[in-house]
């Protein structure tokens, strides 16, 4: 009795000392002596369990261990049950820290969606909270699943009814995800909802997220709330903000901005300067474009080809040629070189203000970066606005230039004189082009076969056929085609069939194009009944006539008074399911009104009005002579036998009664 008394007393006597010196210690060790009924003394010192290593703020530090293992089970792709087992045996159990840094571990979007959801399954006291949760929208953000904004919506309702609150952290992240009007209100809700205050990341993040909808005007909002309490921007928000307003035009808020940033002590740079001078030289301000460029300069920018370009396209604007080609040369002195950009807002305002006389010295200027691909450019854009004189006179340079030919400006070069007629020019190059070691091809001599057709210039057409073969070139399925579409133009009716038997003897065959052409050529000059024979032995070769084909043989029946022949064709072509156009309906229309069938040609036009087509200005044409034509008599005032219209005092037909 007297052992266990004095035990009880040493024990109350050490936990009032324990008790009493307690916030003075960081360990505590429990000390228990009793003695044995031999006398003897003995003592048992007891530790409590040592506490999880926490961080400098209290937080306990995840287990390593623990998040490598349940990774590597969940990333195994193992049964539910293993994974549960093992969570399910830790002690202290699994926190959502640690769940957060698993989710953070594994490489795929749709295991980190399925691990949160299996999280709760481990225990009934696993809550996720706002950290893990941010974690998984974190995740799904980054990712580029098709259901994303889906899985998060689905979150956001899974905290909502969980009563799980998050933090502005969540918001941020709910922000740049969604970046869209209807889900940006949401995210305003959010605030509200989980009395959240928005810091500066905050509105930086609303801010983007509006300039990445195409939102100028709500960014512009949140700028100034931003500027109310305090906030700025850092250099790449002030430049979004001010690359969005200027691009909608909002001037006034552009200057505002500006001179903003530079109060806040945000220094602009190269961009906010090339900004600024796209803007000012757009609306026309010049001066003001250029001030901005010395500014640029004095405070040391660096001075790239984006900067060069837009102030080259500033000075453009004004028309101010002289300073253009002298900014061109510096740009160059300082070895940056040009890009087609460059040279295309050069050539505009050359042409533009009747200068382009003044290309040789820009060409002169860049001599060392004159390569034949920027010849090729220049060539095709000359060609393109229309200077082929200029082009001419600029590929002949090159040509005496370089030893060796560029294809592309060859090209660009035979297509504009073909295009505005020089067939001179254009065979005299073709003529040349082995001298600069290009190797002539079928593509070439086509370009300069269809300027000759056009022109019905037959014999160099021969001439130049005769060359092809020498060159030891093959016609291709396009040359015949343009040479049966140019020897029928010009009524050479046998040549285009002895074309066409060539073409049918070679290893290309006749397509639709072929046949179109042959059938025009020989309906157009007279033999219809050898181009309706073509029509047939098309169809026997198992080629489907189109609209042209259809509207090619209704013209030339139309025109020599078959006009029944013309209507049945029509109606095999609506019956075949090949639909006319309004050139096929403009074709039999005037046809049926030559021949004084009016009421048919009414019929048509509710035909043509059905199947949703437009009537152009032939249309049109063809129903004022079917309203005013010879035959009719009597004058009276009626409604427009084909469009409805009440018309003025009109001409009625005798024989069609008031």
């Amino acid at each position: 009795m007297r052992h266990h008394l004095l035990s009880r007393h040493r024990h109350r006597h050490f936990l009032h000392s324990t008790i009493t010196r307690r916030h003075y210690a960081t360990k505590y060790i429990a000390k228990i002596t009793s003695t044995s009924p031999t006398g003897r003394s003995i003592t048992a010192e007891v530790s409590p369990p040592q506490p999880p290593p926490s961080d400098a703020r209290g937080y306990p530090i995840p287990r390593h261990h623990v998040i490598c293992r349940a990774a590597r089970l969940v990333q195994s792709r193992t049964s539910a049950s293993s994974l549960t087992e093992y969570l399910s045996s830790l002690s202290p159990p699994l926190s959502p820290a640690e769940a957060s840094e698993i989710l953070k571990s594994l490489n795929c979007p749709r295991l980190a969606h399925t691990f949160f959801h299996f999280c709760p399954s481990i225990s009934p006291n696993f809550r996720h909270d706002a950290y893990t949760y941010n974690r998984l929208i974190l995740i799904l953000s980054n990712s580029t699943l098709p259901d994303r904004f889906d899985l998060v919506r689905t979150l956001l309702a899974d905290m909502e009814g969980s009563g799980t609150r998050g933090n502005i952290s969540t918001v941020n992240l709910l922000i740049g995800f969604f970046g869209k009007s209807d889900d940006l209100n949401t995210c305003m809700e959010l605030i509200k909802q989980w009395d959240l205050k928005m810091n500066c990341y905050t509105y930086k993040c609303l801010l983007q997220a509006y300039l990445r909808s195409r939102d100028a005007q709500e960014a512009f909002r949140v700028y100034n709330e931003m500027r109310r309490k305090g906030y700025k921007l850092d250099i790449f928000a002030y430049n979004m903000l001010l690359d969005a307003l200027a691009k909608n035009d909002k001037v006034d808020q552009v200057y505002r901005v500006f001179e903003d940033m530079k109060r806040k002590h945000c220094e602009p740079d190269s961009y906010t300067y090339t900004i600024m001078i796209r803007m000012t030289g757009k609306i026309g301000k010049v001066d003001e474009s250029i001030a901005l460029f010395d500014e640029m300069i004095t405070k040391g920018r660096s001075l790239n080809l984006v900067v060069y370009n837009t102030m080259i396209q500033a000075l453009a604007n004004g028309r101010m040629v002289d300073k253009v080609i002298l900014l061109f040369s510096k740009m160059v002195e300082r070895d940056c070189r040009p890009n087609e950009f460059t040279y295309s807002v050069i050539l505009n305002v050359l042409g533009a203000t009747g200068q382009l006389g003044k290309l040789d010295e820009v060409v002169e200027v860049s001599r060392k970066y004159m390569n034949k691909s920027i010849y090729a450019y220049l060539i095709r854009t000359l060609s393109e606005l229309g200077y082929t004189s200029e082009a001419h006179r600029l590929f002949c340079n090159m040509w005496n230039f370089h030893d060796r030919g560029d294809r592309d400006a060859y090209m660009s070069m035979l297509e504009s004189l073909c295009s505005s007629g020089k067939t001179t020019e254009a065979i005299d190059l073709l003529s040349k082009v082995h001298e600069k070691g290009i190797n002539p091809d079928t593509i070439m001599y086509n370009a300069v076969f269809s300027a000759l057709g056009k022109l019905k210039q037959i014999s160099h057409l021969h001439d130049l056929y005769k060359k092809l073969k020498q060159d030891g070139l093959l016609p291709d399925i396009f040359t015949y085609n343009i040479l049966i579409a140019s020897f029928g133009r010009a009524g050479k009716v046998d040549e285009a069939v002895k074309v066409f038997e060539e073409l049918e003897n070679s290893n290309c065959k006749p397509d639709i194009v072929s046949y179109n052409s042959l059938i025009n050529s020989l309906g157009k000059n007279g033999n219809l009944d050898g181009a309706h024979m073509r029509f047939k032995e098309m169809q026997e070769k198992g080629l489907c006539p189109d609209v042209v084909t259809y509207s090619t043989l209704i013209e030339c029946f139309g025109k020599t008074e078959k006009v029944d022949m013309a209507y049945r064709l029509f109606d095999e072509m609506l019956a075949e399911g090949c639909c006319p156009n309004i050139v096929t309906y403009n074709i039999l229309l005037d046809c049926l009104e030559r021949s004084g069938r009016t009421a048919e040609a009414v019929d048509l036009y509710a035909k043509l009005k059905q199947q949703g087509l437009t009537p152009d200005s032939i249309t049109y044409a063809i129903l004022e002579r079917l309203q005013s034509g010879s035959h009719r008599k009597v004058r009276v005032r009626r409604q427009h036998p084909i469009t409805g219209w009440v018309q003025g005092w009109g001409l009625q037909s005798a024989s069609t009664g008031p």
